[in-house]
């Protein structure tokens, strides 16, 4: 049988995905936070010397996310055309608001990688403090400057504290919800997984926004 054809096939399709883009999350702030001991720049060269990795990672990564949220509609389609109305109110009551606003923080962030990748690898939302026209002292692309001048206004900020709370309500939902597609939950380890998934989402929360709040408040200047 194949994945798709079923409706346990499309979650599936959906939790692979889904804890892929988590493995991706973590990898890219880990990166990312290298900011904070000034050696980002070396890591984007670094990065950009291994094309093969990085274009072959994107393709991967936009499959990932484009079949997430084709099925991710699917699904939910698929579960708004299944509830009867008389149960809705029930239904309401069983479910989460992280679990009944899935559709829509997954809007959220499908918007703000737009802008995200426009901004940072585009390079194209302030070309006056494009990294790719500026060079650190080492003739490097200067990515921390580009990142500092961006996060020190208080809009930009703002855009990503928000869109990085939907982030973390899509995780809340989303992190339960795959480990239970693949059967591995029960009364006894429901509950711990729960917690932990929570607590994994709120702590990515915290990881990303680390960042452009400690440069708009001016703790970090670069």
């Amino acid at each position: 049988m194949l994945l798709p054809t079923s409706s346990i096939g499309r979650k599936i399709i959906m939790a692979i995905t889904g804890q892929f883009l988590v493995l991706f999350i973590l990898f890219h702030i880990s990166g990312n936070s290298s900011i904070f001991f000034h050696t980002l720049n070396a890591y984007a060269v670094f990065l950009h010397s291994l094309p093969v990795v990085v274009w072959g990672g994107r393709l991967v990564l936009f499959l990932a996310f484009v079949l997430h949220i084709w099925y991710g509609v699917v699904l939910s389609l698929e579960n708004s055309a299944a509830k009867p109305k008389a149960h809705t109110i029930v239904k309401y009551r069983q479910a989460t608001f992280a679990g009944r606003y899935q559709i829509w923080t997954g809007v959220v962030i499908a918007a703000f990688l737009m802008y995200h990748l426009l901004q940072f690898t585009a390079q194209i939302t302030n070309p006056a403090i494009a990294a790719a026209s500026h060079k650190d002292g080492f003739g490097r692309p200067d990515m921390i400057m580009m990142v500092v001048r961006s996060f020190q206004d208080i809009g930009v900020s703002g855009i990503y504290v928000v869109s990085l709370a939907a982030l973390g309500l899509h995780l809340f939902h989303g992190m339960q919800s795959s480990i239970q597609t693949w059967g591995w939950t029960n009364d006894r380890t429901l509950p711990v997984i729960r917690q932990s998934g929570n607590a994994a989402a709120i702590a990515l929360f915290f990881w990303y926004c680390a960042i452009p709040v400690s440069i708009v408040m001016g703790i970090f200047t670069g």
